[in-house]
């Protein structure tokens, strides 16, 4: 699943801290959203909101109409100043898909080519980099090492630098793996491709965006973010403490640059979604590129999704104080942009529960639930070790009368069951769903949580 600037990670898999928005998803149903859906919405938004696990603003659209347009929380809240759709936000890695199609954008203008050595336009690049490619960039394949995971970033991120210092942080050190042999996140390759875009366009990357990207778009409303200029209607960065929100910590945004440093609105994104995907930027040849998954699922800084006939064009983000998501569905050209001035995972929870409200789907929230009884004979039939990647099982297992699940290096949790092969954790966030054979014997199950359904065969 998509990373983000932020250097900490949580885990991805059974959370091991409860969140206040607990999101069930049913199998998406064919009719369109109606004026209730967009109610539902806005129900769903404000129980996390009420609850104070979401500050942000949130906007649907579908086919050029908007559903939902709706402000949550404060803006700043020494001043008590309400969000809405126009308060600028910083996208965090969202901002990557904005260097990403700038990259595309000059390999159309014939500036860059995505397959020829980095070297060309970086010519003091290290040997070990010799391989390396714009596009292996693009696609978090390149194998450079992530300089937000070094044990020093907390302590250089309040720093100001300009890119070759950013670069030199990482440039020594060896390469993860082979380029475009795997997979691995890396905020590093898009410190890359901002100094690429610098060098072969001419311009400096917050530059280049705005009048190639952010201009022709009608995006005023959009930018590098810097401390030292006055924004109208920027919002406060906060973060959960032990005893209530606080101040989010610093960072200079010299750091992101192109990883994580723009800002921007859920109106003018609205107007990025439908640009983009409507071949205002790009022509069909470059988005196909730019929307073709690589490895895991990732394209070129886009996550692509397929199911039940459907396709979904999404990424997060995450940075110092601000959560962000966004998602296109190109076939009823539907948007969801969710932007977050507390940090948090309900950004992308939300977005997910709001792509399924918007494709007609359901919505369940904990205070809608209710616990059945099953009977021992149907927990025991749970039992056993499923496999969710090659090194990490969940083992589910009956104790005390009472079905739990336990991933490896955590604790055990309880299943609480609301229909037959149906379940819920209340300790973690996160739904479990038993799949069966033609036979009907269990034989695997499906993991719900953080927006993302992860399947598990039973060994």
């Amino acid at each position: 699943m998509p990373h983000s600037f932020l250097a900490r990670r949580r885990p991805a898999i059974l959370l091991l801290a409860a969140s206040a928005l607990a999101l069930t998803l049913s199998p998406l149903a064919s009719r369109p959203a109606a004026a209730q859906d967009a109610a539902r919405m806005d129900q769903v938004i404000r129980a996390s909101s009420d609850a104070d696990a979401f500050s942000g603003a949130v906007l649907v659209a579908r086919d050029g109409r908007i559903l939902l347009d709706q402000g949550y929380g404060l803006a700043n809240r020494e001043w008590n100043i309400p969000n809405d759709g126009d308060v600028k936000f910083r996208l965090g890695s969202l901002s990557k898909q904005f260097t990403a199609v700038a990259v595309m954008l000059l390999n159309q203008q014939g500036k860059l080519d995505l397959d020829a050595p980095i070297k060309t336009w970086l010519p003091d690049a290290p040997a070990a980099w010799d391989a390396i490619t714009p596009r292996h960039l693009l696609s978090h394949t390149a194998g450079v090492p992530n300089f937000t995971a070094f044990s020093d970033f907390e302590a250089q991120k309040t720093r100001p630098a300009t890119l070759p210092q950013l670069i030199a942080r990482f440039r020594d050190r060896p390469l993860d793996f082979a380029p475009g042999s795997r997979f691995a996140y890396s905020n590093s390759g898009y410190v890359l491709l901002s100094a690429i875009i610098e060098a072969a366009s001419g311009q400096t990357y917050a530059g280049f965006v705005a009048a190639n990207l952010f201009q022709p778009l009608g995006m005023n409303d959009s930018g590098y973010d810097r401390h030292d200029v006055i924004l109208p209607r920027r919002a406060s960065g906060y973060a959960p403490g032990a005893d209530g929100v606080v101040n989010a910590d610093y960072v200079d945004m010299s750091i992101p640059t192109g990883a994580g440093a723009l800002y921007s609105t859920t109106h003018d994104l609205l107007k990025w979604e439908q640009g983009l995907f409507g071949g205002r930027l790009l022509n069909a040849q470059s988005m196909t590129a730019l929307t073709t998954p690589v490895r895991n699922g990732y394209a070129m800084l886009l996550m692509v999704s397929e199911a039940d006939g459907k396709r979904l064009v999404w990424h997060n983000g995450a940075i110092e104080g601000f959560n962000t998501y966004m998602a296109y569905d190109p076939g009823d050209r539907t948007a969801v942009i969710v932007l977050g001035n507390l940090n948090g995972e309900a950004p992308g929870k939300l977005g997910a529960a709001l792509v399924t409200l918007a494709r007609g789907g359901t919505v369940t929230l904990p205070s809608e639930r209710r616990a059945v009884a099953l009977s021992p004979d149907m927990l025991t039939a749970y039992e056993g070790v499923y496999n969710l990647a090659p090194t990490f099982a969940l083992t589910i297992s009956v104790v005390d009368g009472k079905l739990m699940a336990q991933a490896i290096g955590q604790p055990a949790f309880e299943l609480t069951a609301e229909a037959e092969d149906a379940f819920y954790l209340t300790a973690v966030d996160a739904q479990i769903t038993f799949t069966r054979n033609a036979a009907g014997a269990v034989e695997g199950l499906v993991l719900h949580q953080g927006g993302h359904d992860m399947p598990a065969k039973r060994q």
